[in-house]
């Protein structure tokens, strides 16, 4: 049942701590058993325990969160979904992702705050274009929209750019994806815990996995802090984690760990209603709901585990924003934090079966996470359900770095690895 409040009944709860509220979704004590336990409660594990429950059925699910939902990459990105690669694979990986995005509020009711404001991939010199001509003929080819701009194409949808004669960074056009934008982050992780909740899974917050229940050469659950936890299947979905967790389980990820950092601006009135990126600087931008500059660039180089920025890595996104916006050195940041990513040799996502049997992957998604999440979550809801690939996850098998099936998306990734 959905509940009306008034602004009376608003004022109400906050003076008494929301005590009149019902839970969106329930924290239960942990069973001893389960027919599957995901480990990770981001986008991807909450979006997994949804598609388990809606269409596997299979409602006996737990998902376990050392912190709390939302607490580790979903809350740290920058919030944009697109569909804008090269590959095959990975148009129908994140096209996939994109056409559930478009039907995800409707699904879940639950506002994610889907904005499909475009997106802009800019280009600098010949070259680029050149790239930018192949890039958009290949998304047409694989079934998704894309545009190429030219320098009067970037300057009508894009008229607070610097497009003065000396700039370093000249917009001699770009790639354009009109479906492309943003999403709610947050939103995006409560909205899937509520479902998946109210379909019976249980999510377990301030639960931390400490080591895989191994017998018989396979998993056969996990210990954590608050015991013991059988199931039939574990699902891994931790981002920047998942070396860590792959060393618990007894195998090595080809998956190295960095910070990708981010900031907001104070909030101004609408000014920029794309989300555009610059291949010169790495610096990428959109405008918020409630009017924030979100910036973010490359990869701070240095491998690491740690949620935070550094001023080298800042200094050097704000350089190449201001090169493209010089409007917005008036800003002041509000905000700076970083997310930890799992980057991947070839820049492509593992999504499969572990070498340890019962144990599946996804992983790996470096900094394209937030906007594959529904894929993700229905990609490994269909591992754990049926034991095999999906058609679309089966290229991104760990196997293909024993066959050489790489799918290089480093282009892709949109910045500096």
């Amino acid at each position: 049942m959905t509940r009306h409040y008034s602004a009376l009944n608003l004022a109400r709860e906050g003076l008494s701590g929301h005590k009149g509220w019902a839970r969106a979704w329930t924290s239960p004590e942990p069973k001893k058993r389960y027919d599957v336990v995901i480990v990770g409660g981001g986008g991807h594990g909450l979006a997994t325990a949804y598609y388990l429950a809606k269409t596997h059925g299979i409602t006996n699910v737990a998902v376990i969160e050392k912190g709390w939902l939302g607490g580790g990459n979903t809350g740290r990105n920058t919030t944009v979904v697109r569909s804008n690669y090269f590959f095959p694979e990975s148009v129908a990986l994140y096209e996939m992702s994109l056409n559930l995005y478009e039907e995800l509020s409707k699904e879940l009711n639950y506002n994610v705050m889907l904005s499909q404001r475009g997106m802009l991939m800019l280009c600098h010199t010949p070259a680029e274009m050149e790239m930018s001509a192949r890039l958009v003929n290949a998304m047409q080819l694989n079934g998704t929209d894309a545009e190429l701009l030219d320098t009067e194409g970037v300057r009508k949808i894009m008229p607070i750019y610097n497009f003065s004669p000396d700039s370093r960074f000249p917009a001699l056009g770009g790639a354009l994806q009109p479906r492309g934008g943003t999403a709610r982050h947050d939103a995006v992780a409560w909205g899937y815990a509520r479902a998946a909740s109210a379909l019976g899974v249980d999510i377990i917050q301030q639960c931390e996995v400490t080591d895989f229940l191994i017998e018989g050469g396979a998993c056969r659950g996990v210990k954590t802090t608050q015991g013991e936890i059988r199931a039939d299947r574990v699902g891994l979905a931790v981002a920047g984690h998942s070396s860590q967790m792959a060393e618990k389980a007894g195998f090595r990820l080809p998956v190295t760990s960095y910070a990708l950092q981010a900031c907001v601006s104070e909030p101004v009135k609408p000014i920029l209603d794309i989300a555009v990126h610059c291949a010169g600087s790495g610096s990428y931008a959109s405008q918020s709901d409630k009017g924030e500059i979100v910036i973010g660039g490359g990869l701070d180089r240095v491998p690491s585990y740690g949620q935070r920025g550094t001023l080298p890595t800042l200094e050097h996104v704000i350089a190449g924003i201001l090169e493209m916006f010089p409007a917005f050195r008036q800003l002041k940041l509000m905000r700076q934090w970083g997310g930890i990513v799992d980057v991947v040799p070839d820049s492509s996502p593992l999504i499969g079966p572990s070498p340890l049997p019962n144990l599946f992957l996804n992983c790996g998604w470096g900094t394209g996470g937030f906007k594959a999440i529904p894929a993700g979550g229905t990609l490994l809801a269909h591992l754990l359900a049926t034991g095999q690939h999906h058609d679309i996850s089966r290229p991104f098998d760990l196997d293909r770095f024993a066959t050489g099936r790489l799918i290089d998306e480093a282009a892709g990734s949109g910045i500096a690895h």
